[in-house]
């Protein structure tokens, strides 16, 4: 998002447009769109699409990376993170480009905790277990892995996991569709 102000101003000097002929072509004032360019102003996705269609392209245009494609994701810049209310720790490991279907990461559960989460969406799931044990729960059905083994289901079904050991649990985990 950060960047669509940049493709604002990109698209309208290739097109050789003033602020004024997108104004028109807009109904959005000329100071407006100014701001928006120079990024000091936040923009609602209709205002988006106004312009978008001023352009003559796509909306989703401005959501996609800048041509800029980077498939290799080096240790040193993978970060970790957790999701709010949780004590689970992510690692994304997926390249950066446009249309990518699956979300890799790292998934640390932490020891000594039976940390379940009860989920059912859209996609599939994938889970190697790199260290440790995981009980994973299938709509009413239990699988135990350990490390080495793997587990892979459409996430339409009721499912949940827990460490039940005094250590962390590591896991590769492929999810669609993507979510970050």
């Amino acid at each position: 998002m950060e960047n669509i102000h940049r493709k604002i101003k990109s698209l309208r000097l290739e097109k050789e447009m003033t602020l004024k002929d997108l104004s028109g072509k807009t109904g959005l004032s000329v100071s407006f769109l100014s701001q928006v360019e120079r990024g000091s102003s936040s923009l609602a996705i209709t205002s988006l699409k106004k312009i978008s269609d001023a352009f003559n392209i796509n909306i989703t245009y401005f959501f996609r990376e800048i041509e800029n494609h980077n498939y290799a994701v080096h240790e040193a810049k993978q970060k970790p993170f957790k999701l709010e209310g949780s004590d689970v720790q992510h690692i994304r490991l997926a390249g950066n480009f446009p249309e990518r279907k699956m979300e890799p990461m790292l998934v640390t559960l932490p020891p000594n905790k039976l940390y379940v989460e009860k989920h059912s969406h859209p996609g599939e799931e994938f889970y190697h277990v790199v260290k440790g044990e995981v009980i994973f729960k299938i709509e009413e059905k239990e699988y135990i892995l350990t490390a080495g083994d793997s587990i892979h289901f459409p996430s339409e079904k009721v499912h949940e996991w827990k460490n039940p050991l005094n250590e962390k649990a590591v896991l590769l985990s492929v999810l669609t569709p993507v979510i970050f």
